[in-house]
C-alpha cells in the first residue's frame, strides 16, 4: 500500500506571503517522508465538512504547478476536479503542461463535483447531477483523444455537452519518464463510488478508482471487478484508492490505530490511500508518518 498527501487547508501561515514558502516546506518533508503522491482539492472556497468556507483556499492547478517545482519525485493530482469548473479540452491542457513541466508526473483526478458554496457566490454553471454524469463522460473521451498519438487524436469528439473540433495537443504528454516505465498517457482518477453511473465509468475510463472508505467498500471493489469483466478489462489495472484522515493524536499515540484502519483497507483490495493530516504545517505529524506509517504501510496487500 501507497500513502499520498492530501492537502485541503491551506491556512499554513499568515500573512499571505508566507504561504508559498511554508507549502514548499510541507510538500519537501512530504517528500522526504515517503508520501507517493500529493493532491489537492479543486475548490475555490474552502469545503463546509473541512473547515469555515472564509479559510485560504489556492487555486488547484496554480497550486500543483507550484508543487512540482519544489518536488521531484512525488506524483501530483487533484482530488477531485468537477467537471463543472473547466471546459475538458482546457483541465486536458492543464494536465498535460502539468505533466511535461514535472517530467511526467501528473494524474487527471477528476469527477461529477460538488459545490462548497463558491459555485453560488461567484454565479457559476452547475448542472443538474444527471447532466454532470454526461459531461463527466465526454470529458474523459475528450482528454483521451488529446493524449491520442502525438499530437492529438485526428477526429473531432462530440457529445451532448461539449464538441471538440480537433483536439490538438503539443507538446504532448510524458510517454517515459525519468523515473521508468512507460505510459500511455497521465494516470486517470475517478472519484465516486455510484453504482449505476460512477463505477461504470471507472472500470471503462480510469486507471485509479477514488472510492469512499466505509462499510461498504469491499462491496464496491467486488462490483468494479466484475464490471471490468464485463468489458474484457483487467480488473488489475486498476488501482484502488481511498481518501483518509489520518489522525496520530496530539502526541502521535494513534499510529497503531490508524496502521489497524490501513491493514483492513488493504485487506479488501486498497492499494494507495490518500490522507489528509492534521497539524501538516507543523511537519511533526508528516515526520511520524514516514518513519511509523508508510514503511509498515508499504508490507500491506503483498
Amino acid at each position: 500500500m501507497d500513502i499520498g498527501l492530501h492537502l485541503t487547508n491551506f491556512a499554513l501561515d499568515t500573512p499571505s506571503e508566507r504561504i508559498g514558502s511554508r507549502l514548499a516546506e510541507v510538500v519537501h518533508t512530504a517528500e522526504d517522508s515517503g508520501f507517493s503522491v500529493v493532491a489537492v482539492g479543486d475548490h475555490l472556497w474552502q469545503s463546509p465538512w473541512l473547515g469555515r468556507v472564509e479559510q485560504n483556499v489556492l487555486e488547484a492547478y496554480s497550486t500543483l504547478s507550484f508543487i512540482a517545482a519544489h518536488t521531484s519525485r512525488v506524483e501530483l493530482t487533484a482530488v477531485v476536479s468537477g467537471v463543472h469548473y473547466r471546459h475538458p479540452a482546457m483541465l486536458g491542457k492543464l494536465v498535460t503542461t502539468l505533466d511535461v513541466l514535472s517530467g511526467g508526473r501528473a494524474w487527471l483526478g477528476i469527477g461529477t463535483g460538488t459545490s462548497t458554496g463558491d459555485v453560488e457566490g461567484y454565479g457559476l454553471p452547475f448542472p443538474p447531477l444527471r447532466d454532470r454524469y454526461d459531461m463527466l463522460e465526454e470529458a474523459l473521451r475528450i482528454c483521451r483523444a488529446m493524449w491520442t498519438g502525438a499530437r492529438g487524436g485526428p477526429e473531432p469528439v462530440s457529445g451532448k455537452h461539449f464538441h471538440v473540433e480537433r483536439p490538438l495537443n503539443a507538446p504532448q504528454v510524458v510517454r517515459n519518464p525519468p523515473a521508468g516505465g512507460h505510459r500511455p498517457h497521465p494516470p486517470v482518477l475517478v472519484g465516486g463510488d455510484g453504482e449505476r453511473r460512477t463505477l461504470p465509468l471507472v472500470a471503462r475510463y480510469a486507471d485509479v478508482a477514488s472510492l469512499r472508505p466505509g462499510p461498504e467498500l469491499a462491496s464496491k471493489i467486488e462490483l468494479l471487478d466484475r464490471l471490468c469483466a464485463e468489458i474484457g478489462r483487467d480488473p488489475r489495472e486498476i488501482r484502488k484508492s481511498c481518501v483518509f484522515a489520518f489522525d496520530l493524536g496530539p502526541s502521535g499515540g494513534g499510529v497503531g490505530q490508524v496502521l489497524g484502519q490501513l491493514e483492513r483497507m488493504a485487506e479488501v483490495g486498497i492499494d494507495l490511500v490518500i490522507g489528509r493530516v492534521a497539524g501538516v504545517d507543523e511537519l511533526t505529524p508528516l515526520e511520524v508518518l514516514g518513519r511509523e506509517v508508510i514503511p509498515v504501510a508499504a508490507e500491506f496487500g503483498r
